[in-house]
């Protein structure tokens, strides 16, 4: 709850027109981290790092930014979208057990990252692991998901992903 209250606490021009609510499966990769693919990729006409997260897949009502989605919840086959959700608990690496989700912040440094995999593309993995579905999925590196800009050294980043973790998804809020 208080995330959803988070996201409610943003300027309104930030969100109001690209928010949208979507029922059925979602990764939810707020506890991964994301590791570099090598290549770029593109957000509303600007270059980041691409990373990649595991992410456990959900079913239930979550959170969208529509325009990064084409205004739809739909996800082509074999693919899911990573979006945002209030579960208080979910799948976690390494044993992809449900555990609770800790929140955390910590300071953008210049050596290290964070990564935002809300509202992209997920690839189902083929088998389950632990009775678990799991997703890889693809966004940018350092990229803020409340303005699809650049995040600076500074920052102050929040995520639920544990201390440790390379590039660990969250944002900017």
């Amino acid at each position: 709850m208080k995330k959803l209250l988070l996201l409610l606490l943003l300027p309104a021009n930030v969100f109001a027109a690209d928010l949208m609510i979507c029922n059925g499966e979602y990764a939810l990769c707020a506890a991964s981290g994301s590791t570099p693919t090598g290549k770029m990729i593109a957000v509303k006409g600007k270059k980041f790092q691409e990373g990649m997260a595991v992410c456990p897949v959900l079913t239930g009502r979550s959170v969208a930014n529509g325009a990064l989605m084409n205004n739809s919840c739909d996800a082509p086959a074999g693919k899911v979208w990573s979006l945002f959700s209030t579960v208080s608990e979910a799948p976690q690496a390494p044993s992809w057990a449900v555990a609770p989700l800790v929140s955390r912040s910590f300071i953008l440094g210049k050596d290290s990252g964070m990564s935002n995999q809300w509202s992209f593309l997920c690839d189902k993995q083929a088998k389950k692991t632990n009775g678990v579905q799991l997703a890889s999925c693809y966004g940018p590196i350092n990229e803020s998901p409340a303005t699809n800009g650049h995040i600076k050294s500074g920052a102050k980043i929040i995520t639920d992903a544990p201390v440790g973790v390379l590039n660990p998804v969250g944002g900017n809020f």
